[in-house]
Formats: C-alpha cells, structure tokens, sequence
C-alpha cells in the first residue's frame, strides 16, 4: 500500500480511538443514570445529526451526487450495524464488574476475531507480521485483564470463565464481526474518496441503529425515555464523539484491511488508563502498565514487519 495512504489510516485510526475513549467514558457516567439500554442508545440516536452533518459536507465537497452502492452495502452495512448495538451493550455491561480499563480491556481480543472472521466471511489473509503485532497486543490485554488476581495459569484460565470476561469476549467477537462488516459496506460504496465512502456508510448504518432501538426501548423500557431526555447533554455529547468514532473507522476501513486497523486501535487503551487516573480516580497497577506496554509494543511491530 502507499506510503501517503498508510500514514492518512493511521492517523485516523488514532483519532478514532481517542473520540471512542471518550465516548465509553461518557457512557460508563450515563450508565449510572440509565439503563444499559438507554446509555446504549444515546451513542446513536443522538449520533445521527453529526453523521449526517458529515455526509452533507463531502457530499457538497463532491459536487452533490449521491453516490451509488453495490448491492452488498446493504447486507453488510445491516450484519454490522446489529452486531455493533449488542457488542455496545455487552461492552458496557462489563463496567458493572470491574473498572472502567479492565472493563475495556476484555474486549480487546477484537483484532484477533476481526481477522478471523475476515478470513472466515471474505477470504481476507494477514501477513505473518499482522498475526505477530496481534498476538503481542493481545496478550497486554490479557495481561491487563488479570493484573488484579494472582497471575497464574489457572487465573488465566478462570478468569476467561468469569461474567465479564465472557460479557467483553463476547462484546469482542461482535465488534470484530462489525468491522468486517463496516469494511466490506464502506468499500460497496462506489466513491474514489474513502471520507465519502465513511460518510455514506455511518449515515445509514447509524439510521437503521436508531430505528432498531427507538422500537426495543418503546415496546420494553419505556420509561427510559424520560431519563434520556433528562442527559440530553451528555448524551449529545456520547452522539458527537461515537459519530466521529465511527466516522473515522469506517474510512479507515476502505484504506486497510479491518483486523490491522484494529491493532492500531489498541492505543485507545492509553486514552482508557488516562481516563481511569485522572476522571474515574482510579488505581493503576504495575501488571497493568506492563500490559500497556505489550499493547503498544505490538502496534510498533505492525509497523516494523508491515
């Protein structure tokens, strides 16, 4: 791939994660005003505004054709968009169990099922050195996400068996399945900008999550409509930051294959333990850091070996 194109993902992909940081933060602080469902759903009800504020800009940009799609953009762009809503939900379902960096961190085997459902769905390969840079952020995950217990083979072991390993391996496998999806919905849009491409691929995508939603909360938690009108504020603020969040990975998608954008991804971890020492007061310790370091370590790698 050119040199300009690997530079323009990553960047993005840093932006990315540092908007996504936010967001979860924001939504870990609604979660305690809402349900989990509530809190799930202001990421994209009040997302759409800004999605379509960017689909309008570089459909302007571009001289205001809309542009045409192949008709795999709809499946995909659907498959992704379900998966995202239940991976949410679960993800924030973990901050019940632990804190807010470990909660996170249990999802992070993401990279791994990305490529194999990548591999799996659409025949899509990683190099040797995308499988290295993987494997060693992974493992600073799991490091992470046992850094609170006696570090042995059996807390490894017993400690994927708990309710929040299980909540974010599973909150993993589905956001690993969305991107995949999101990629192969971005790259159906037949645009040569790839910002387009995102723009276009987040607008119906979040539309659809609104709708699926709106009807899950009216038909099952209806008096959460009440809190979430309460923390319109925070909630346009989750809206702003998860729009661009996405913004950002579903361009980045259509300039990289999705399982080593989520590699880089994994720098959002740093955002997280900036997040839990500094908003949620929390304590950082040395395991942690050393699984910190492992995660960016297998960002270099992907570099170095790419």
């Amino acid at each position: 791939m050119h040199e300009s194109y690997m530079e323009l993902w990553v960047i993005i992909t840093i932006a990315a994660a540092f908007f996504q940081n936010i967001r979860s933060a924001v939504q870990k602080y609604l979660k305690g005003r809402m349900s989990t469902t509530g809190a799930t759903f202001v990421r994209f009800g009040f997302g759409i505004p800004f999605a379509l504020l960017y689909f309008g800009i570089f459909l302007n940009w571009t001289g205001g054709d809309v542009p045409s799609v192949r008709d795999g953009f709809w499946t995909w762009a659907a498959i992704a968009g379900v998966a995202q809503i239940i991976a949410t939900f679960l993800l924030l379902q973990t901050f019940s169990y632990r804190n807010f960096t470990v909660g996170t961190a249990y999802s992070r085997t993401e990279p791994a099922q990305t490529a194999l459902f990548a591999l799996v769905l659409i025949g899509e390969k990683i190099s040797v050195g995308g499988i290295m840079a993987i494997a060693v952020s992974i493992a600073g995950v799991m490091l992470i996400s046992v850094a609170r217990t006696e570090i042995t083979l059996k807390t490894l072991v017993t400690s994927l068996a708990s309710p929040p390993a299980l909540l974010g391996l599973g909150s993993g496998t589905l956001f690993g399945l969305a991107a995949v999806g999101y990629r192969e919905a971005a790259l159906s849009v037949e645009h040569d900008l790839s910002f387009m491409r995102g723009a276009m691929t987040l607008s119906y995508a979040i539309i659809l999550q609104t709708i699926i939603m709106l009807a899950w909360i009216i038909a099952k938690e209806r008096e959460q409509l009440a809190q979430i009108a309460k923390a319109w504020r925070p909630a346009l603020l989750v809206g702003f930051v998860g729009a661009t969040a996405s913004f950002g990975w579903f361009t980045a998608f259509t300039l990289q294959q999705a399982a080593l954008v989520k590699v880089v991804a994994q720098v959002e971890m740093l955002f997280t333990f900036a997040s839990s020492v500094f908003f949620f007061k929390e304590k950082i310790n040395t395991p942690e850091i050393i699984g910190c370091v492992l995660i960016t370590a297998g960002i270099m790698l992907l570099f170095l070996m790419g």
